[in-house]
């Protein structure tokens, strides 16, 4: 099991966080274009599931799976959104990104007077928390 990579989005489809942990393929692209194609794909998704969906979507758009990865969406009252991409067996990581936005992001970024919201996240310190919580879960794999 591996974590990839994840996004951190706000509302208006700006990246503001990018890592990077067990990538072994890059795009081939550069980093914004890879951001937007994203952020669109996920608008995209999100709009597809909503219309399709035989069910009722009371938790709304939660993961999308392909055959090499599974991409898992957390989405805040405040329109950040939260994106991992993991290997498949990673089943749900829903928690996971919740807990980075409520204990990380709110404690690190949030919290910190010399963060300006709406911004690229810039802390070292909510960089490198996010990295060692990142490496503490048990389906973090090093490659």
């Amino acid at each position: 099991m591996t974590v990839h990579n994840l996004y951190i989005f706000d509302r208006n489809g700006t990246c503001l966080h990018y890592s990077e942990w067990n990538r072994k393929k890059q795009a081939g692209i550069s980093k914004e274009e890879e951001f937007k194609l994203m952020y669109g794909m996920l608008f995209s998704i999100r709009s597809f599931v909503s219309k399709m969906s035989p069910v009722d979507m009371k938790d709304g758009f939660l993961s999308f799976q392909t055959s090499r990865y599974k991409l898992h969406y957390y989405e805040t009252p405040t329109g950040l959104k939260f994106i991992m991409n993991t290997d498949l067996s990673v089943s749900n990581a829903r928690d996971t990104l919740s807990h980075i936005y409520s204990t990380l992001y709110v404690e690190y970024i949030v919290k910190n007077p010399q963060c300006m919201l709406g911004d690229s996240l810039q802390s070292e310190l909510f960089t490198s928390r996010l990295d060692a919580f990142i490496k503490s879960l048990p389906y973090y794999r090093a490659a």
